[in-house]
């Protein structure tokens, strides 16, 4: 079934053609989605709407599950081809709900856009006490997964799209106090450690579904103005990062260097659909393309070695069970 990218064997970049500013409308032109399921967590703002809004434009049947379905029907009105349904990525119940009223439905689904998330926020707790950036980046998409096999399998031809970030430098996956009870909490570390466990998550996810025609990628979709993702981040922060003065103005060369939200949901669409990825999986990609492995120290373009490595990915799909509760073999 070829080669996997475990320790990163495969993150070269394969000529893609397109680029960082490139849009999700130019990455999808002259691919037809007539008859595909899709479900976008998250897609009813952001990089998730203008991702719904492509694959819908593009013929395929969108799923967005929301825990606001008022908010999700105001941002979603007009736009044909999409189902809202409720579901909260907190709450783990709610989450085998949703599973389960789309399994009733009898419908394969092609594709698994796990791009909900959030940022940048105080320490809170689950109700099974777990870091909640762990939960809603992912746990919630390894329980959504696992839950939702059985539908992709039919698909005869599936892809499982799990967004991550360029912050997963922010921290290697601890796995000896992954829910900070027993170290300080620091947001970024959350966060870091979150969006590592997703790519991990994805090269294992890859190897153990590809022989059933169903693969997966994770990516970064670049720095994107205009989302909502850093509405509760304080001040403080965004000036530690230089990102903006004292006063709350963001700097010029940041704003020059942020992507447009139908450049930020590009990526995304681009590992969705793009024949380019027919026979490669398990990769991490960005601005349209497959990563480079990165080595360094500072933050920068590519992935970690950390984050894509062998033993980190089967012991964390190990403790994801255990953690969600949710045994996953996929047969």
């Amino acid at each position: 079934m070829g080669q996997t990218n475990y320790n990163g064997s495969l993150q070269k970049p394969i000529g893609s053609g397109f680029n960082a500013k490139s849009t999700s409308t130019e990455v999808i032109k002259g691919i037809d989605l007539t008859g595909k399921i899709a479900i976008v967590t998250g897609g009813n703002t952001g990089i998730g709407l203008e991702t719904v809004k492509t694959l819908a434009n593009a013929g395929a049947t969108v799923v967005v599950p929301s825990r606001n379905i008022e908010k999700a029907k105001k941002n979603l009105q007009g736009i044909d081809n999409v189902e809202i349904e409720e579901m909260d990525l907190l709450n783990h119940n709610s989450i085998d709900a949703f599973a389960d009223r789309f399994l009733a439905s009898g419908r394969p689904l092609h594709l698994l856009i796990n791009n909900a998330g959030i940022m940048w926020v105080p320490l809170r707790r689950d109700n099974r006490g777990f870091e909640s950036q762990l939960t809603v980046n992912y746990l919630a998409q390894f329980q959504v997964t696992a839950k939702l096999w059985t539908t992709l399998k039919k698909a005869n031809g599936a892809r499982i799209i799990n967004v991550s970030s360029q912050g997963h430098q922010f921290a290697p996956f601890n796995f000896d106090d992954p829910n900070f009870e027993h170290r300080e909490y620091e947001t970024l570390q959350g966060y870091g450690q979150s969006k590592t466990a997703v790519n991990l998550f994805s090269l294992e996810l890859d190897n153990r579904t590809k022989e059933f025609g169903v693969r997966a990628y994770s990516l970064h979709p670049g720095s994107i103005g205009g989302t909502e993702l850093a509405r509760e981040a304080p001040l403080e922060l965004f000036v530690k990062m230089g990102f903006c003065d004292e006063q709350g103005n963001m700097l010029p060369e940041v704003a020059a260097s942020l992507k447009t939200i139908p450049q930020g949901a590009s990526t995304t669409i681009w590992c969705a659909t793009s024949p380019l990825l027919n026979n490669i999986g398990g990769v991490y990609c960005e601005d349209n393309d497959i990563a480079e492995l990165y080595l360094g120290q500072e933050f920068s373009a590519g992935v970690k070695p950390y984050s894509v490595d062998e033993t980190n990915a089967k012991r964390l799909w190990e403790l994801s069970e255990k953690l969600t509760g949710t045994t996953f073999q996929p047969n």
